[in-house]
């Protein structure tokens, strides 16, 4: 569990908050339970890495104002819309015994032990967060999927989720999906072994050859030919001389 300080805040205007901003703090309110709201401060560098975690908004944490630590949740984080750095952040204190409906995030696990994951499927994830209904002393950080033994076409429906004691789905009328694993969009096809590659590769230099020397003889004798149309004198019929006049 992560522990933060921070400073009440006494002058509630924009300017003083700016002012804050400057100095490398957050503005914040702390409400919830019996206890009066209470506007703080708190560090930027020290909870910057907790606010760029997927898990911020539904990790429990302790705050010390003033000597007093509480636990509390982050409910909503309001960011600058140009420089999208956070610059309002709203924690509740967590009341023993009540209810909270958080959004989980869902982290799923063991990829290498999915046989369908093996045979090229895809990991299709139709929901990466989960609303569910939480006591306040128990609030998972995150709802694991083991992908252990799923094959393709494999729907991973919440009811075979393992949830925490007395945490249960906000969605209660139907069993609903998390993940599926589809079938690969491109099949591929198996490797050959090298011994038949090999093989296969040698057969073809084999036939090149014998093509080679069936074009050479071949070119061989068209040269033969050739050379005998060339050498060759044909004999002309002789010429029947005129008889002489007598």
């Amino acid at each position: 569990m992560s522990n933060l300080k921070a400073i009440k805040r006494e002058n509630l205007t924009s300017g003083s908050n700016n002012k804050l901003r400057a100095k490398g703090f957050i503005p914040a309110i702390l409400y919830g339970g019996k206890d009066p709201n209470q506007n703080i401060s708190i560090s930027k560098k020290e909870i910057s890495n907790l606010i760029n975690s997927d898990t911020f908004l539904s990790k429990v944490l302790e705050i010390e104002v003033n000597g007093k630590t509480e636990k509390v949740i982050p409910r909503e984080v309001a960011y600058n819309v140009v420089s999208e750095e956070p610059i309002h952040i709203d924690f509740m204190r967590i009341v023993s015994g009540k209810k909270i409906i958080l959004e989980i995030p869902v982290k799923f696990i063991n990829h290498p032990d999915s046989p369908g994951l093996k045979r090229g499927g895809v990991l299709n994830i139709v929901r990466r967060k989960v609303e569910l209904r939480c006591p306040a002393e128990n609030i998972p950080n995150e709802i694991i999927v083991d992908l252990s033994g799923t094959d393709i076409g494999t729907s991973i429906k919440i009811s075979s989720v393992k949830l925490p004691n007395n945490v249960f789905p906000t969605i209660t009328d139907r069993d609903f999906v998390v993940a599926t694993v589809a079938a690969p969009t491109v099949i591929k096809e198996p490797e050959k072994p090298v011994e038949e590659a090999s093989a296969e590769g040698a057969e073809g230099e084999t036939q090149t050859a014998e093509g080679a020397e069936a074009a050479g003889k071949d070119g061989d004798v068209s040269k033969k030919d050739d050379k005998t149309k060339e050498g060759s004198t044909e004999k002309k019929p002789e010429e029947k001389k005129p008889a002489e006049k007598k």
